[in-house]
C-alpha cells in the first residue's frame, strides 16, 4: 500500500494519499490546500485518483476539492450532513482571513457502514459525529488504520463550539466507534502526528 501524509495550508490540516500499489488507484483524504503540492506527490507515485474523501467541510479540510477533482476527475464523496459546506468554502475561509475556492458538489454520499473499494483497498465509513455534523472516519481494516478527520488527535480531540458541534456526541462517537478497534490500530488523524487506538485509551486526558 502507498501512504503518504503531510499538512497542507495555513492550518496544518493533514492530507492523506493512499494507493494501492497493484492497481495503481488510490484516494485523496482532506485535500485542504495546495492542491499543486497534492497533485505533485500523486504523480510521482503514479497513482490513478478514484475518490476525493472528506472526512467533513471545514475548509481547511476541502479547500483543494476543486482543483484536484479538475485535475484527476475524482468524485468526491462527503457525508450528507456537512455536504451544504462545500458551497460555502470561500465564505468560511474568508472569516479566518484566508482564500479557498467553493467546491463542486459531491459525487457520493456517505453512509455509515459503507464499504468502499478502490483497487484493492476496501474503506469503511463510520459516521462520526460531534466536530460536525456529518463527520466521517475511514477504517481500512486490512492496514490497521483509521482515518478520523477532526474527531480525535493524539492526546486531544477535535473542537466542538463550531456550528453544529457537541462535545457529548464527539466523545460517544470515539467510543462507540473508534476506541472497539484493536489496540494496535494505527490513528491518521486530521492535525498533529499518528497515534494509536491503545494510546488514546490509556492516555488520552479526554478519555482517562
Amino acid at each position: 500500500m502507498i501512504l503518504e501524509g503531510f499538512p497542507v495550508g495555513p492550518i496544518q490540516a493533514n492530507c492523506y494519499i493512499v494507493g494501492d500499489e497493484a492497481t495503481q488507484k488510490g484516494v485523496i483524504i482532506d485535500p485542504g490546500d495546495e492542491a499543486d503540492r497534492i497533485l505533485s506527490r500523486v504523480r510521482q507515485n503514479d497513482l490513478e485518483i478514484e475518490v476525493i474523501f472528506n472526512t467533513h467541510g471545514h475548509f481547511d479540510h476541502v479547500g483543494a476539492n476543486k482543483k484536484v477533482k479538475e485535475a484527476t476527475g475524482a468524485k468526491i464523496a462527503i457525508h450528507p450532513d456537512d455536504a451544504h459546506y462545500l458551497g460555502k468554502i470561500s465564505q468560511s475561509a474568508a472569516v479566518w482571513g484566508m482564500f479557498a475556492e467553493d467546491s463542486p458538489p459531491p459525487d457520493m454520499l456517505l453512509e455509515d457502514g459503507q464499504v468502499l473499494e478502490v483497487g484493492g483497498l476496501k474503506f469503511q465509513v463510520f459516521h462520526t459525529p460531534g466536530h460536525s455534523p456529518g463527520s466521517v472516519s475511514l477504517y481500512l481494516p486490512d492496514a490497521d488504520l483509521v482515518f478520523t478527520g477532526d474527531l480525535i488527535f493524539a492526546g486531544s480531540i477535535g473542537r466542538t463550539d463550531f456550528p453544529g458541534g457537541d462535545y457529548a456526541t464527539l466523545i460517544r462517537s470515539v467510543r462507540e466507534k473508534i476506541f472497539p478497534l484493536a489496540d494496535d490500530v494505527r490513528i491518521l488523524s486530521g492535525h498533529g502526528p499518528v497515534t494509536t487506538v491503545g494510546n488514546e485509551k490509556l492516555h488520552n486526558p479526554f478519555f482517562t
